[in-house]
């Protein structure tokens, strides 16, 4: 009885950045691509609960993997989406100063936005502030033109539609539970059945420690899940925002802070907080897996991690159980936000990978070994940053694994 067919390369994982690598793969090698999803569709996870946000490339230190793919993916995801009729909008965003303190941040900020290419970041007083976001307050603040907002889903099927176009295939409900290396192909089994492919390429996302696993390899990090909780703002409230509003974000830590944002479809957005979560798609307090809870409570990085940056957690969860100091934080930024102005919204899980060591790791991580690729941590704006990761990977992916001699 014939085997299952050979593919020249399995992508695990049907996210954004999967599908954007997929699709970059298929576009310069005419290699057999097939694309293995989990859920029963794709982008159901980091993608699918994403805030929307297409960065600029104003926050990453210049010379980081995130500044370089940031600024060149913005680029071509904005191309990317004109071409193929997905909305999308350069509204810009103002990042508020609303003390002292954080003046020098904002000017270590504009530094940086420099450094990385970003042309037209205007600096505002509190008067240039409210005429960029009239309900907005502060001290000092950074105009960026550069950001603007999309549906991340609706891109990430856009990108799958243009690799089935080009012969790549996708197959959903397929989740991955062992991987047999022989010397020839890797043998995949998932819950659709068994996949063969000659080389795998690991992009999945709040599972790829775990990927990287099965496939033989030691990862240097650990997959720690933070749930980001969001609210909506009501309807006839909405004025209080005209596009996004940020605030300055502490340099400690790989998290924005609360903020106001547009989402494309006209409704406004506050937050995330960012709680740990206790299963790793874990949307909700009561979401507990115990497995995933024991992943992150066995592993001394994150003990070492928690006691660094207690007094911020332990903020985290009080805004998590009261809306009240959620609503005092979003006022820092808009004074005018009340309590009753919210709605409870979505939530997203953001797969943070943490080092033996305690560090959150800030850049992307990208681990090859013996006829694969591992995608170990894509944190923002990888979204942003989709296209130009996905080149870069299939760029690494044609050298390691001889896909040149299928250049299209």
């Amino acid at each position: 009885m014939a085997g299952p067919r050979v593919h020249d390369v399995c992508l695990i994982g049907g996210g954004i950045v999967g599908t954007a690598t997929a699709m970059e793969l298929a576009r310069r090698y005419r290699a057999s691509v097939l694309v293995l999803e989990a859920e029963e569709r794709l982008a159901a996870h980091q993608t699918g609960h994403n805030s929307g946000v297409v960065h600029s490339g104003l926050y990453y230190r210049p010379g980081t993997v995130k500044a370089r793919t940031c600024v060149e993916g913005r680029e071509a995801l904005v191309r990317f989406c004109a071409e193929h009729g997905v909305p999308v909008e350069t509204c810009g965003k103002v990042v508020v100063a609303t003390r002292p303190e954080e003046l020098g941040a904002l000017d270590e900020l504009a530094r940086r936005g420099a450094a990385n290419g970003l042309v037209g970041v205007e600096r505002l007083g509190p008067d240039g502030i409210r005429a960029v976001e009239p309900h907005a307050a502060g001290i000092s603040g950074l105009f960026v033109p550069h950001t603007g907002i999309v549906d991340f889903g609706a891109v990430t099927n856009a990108f799958a539609d243009e690799l089935l176009r080009l012969g790549g295939e996708v197959r959903t409900e397929a989740r991955v539970f062992r991987v047999r290396d022989s010397s020839a192909e890797f043998r995949v089994e998932t819950t659709a059945g068994v996949f063969a492919a000659r080389t795998l390429i690991n992009c999945a996302g709040l599972h790829c420690d775990r990927v990287a696993r099965l496939c033989g390899l030691t990862p240097d990090v650990r997959i720690v899940p933070f749930r980001g909780e969001y609210f909506a703002v009501r309807a006839e409230r909405r004025h209080l925002v005209r596009n996004l509003v940020y605030p300055v974000p502490d340099p400690a830590f790989p998290f924005l802070g609360v903020h106001f944002t547009r989402r494309i479809g006209g409704e406004v957005e506050v937050g995330p907080n960012a709680v740990l979560a206790f299963r790793r798609e874990g949307y909700r307090w009561t979401d507990v897996s115990a497995r995933d809870a024991w992943s992150t409570f066995s592993y001394p990085g994150f003990w070492r991690l928690a006691a660094r940056h207690a007094g911020m957690g332990l903020g985290e969860m009080w805004r998590s159980w009261s809306r009240k100091a959620f609503v005092s934080a979003l006022r820092k930024l808009i004074p005018e936000i009340e309590v009753g102005d919210l709605v409870r919204g979505g939530a997203g899980v953001r797969a943070q990978a943490l080092a033996g060591d305690g560090s959150l790791v800030d850049d992307f991580r990208i681990l090859g070994g013996p006829k694969q690729i591992h995608v170990l941590n894509a944190p923002s704006p990888a979204a942003t940053a989709s296209i130009a990761i996905g080149r870069t990977i299939a760029e690494q992916a044609g050298d390691a694994f001889d896909l040149r001699r299928y250049r299209s």
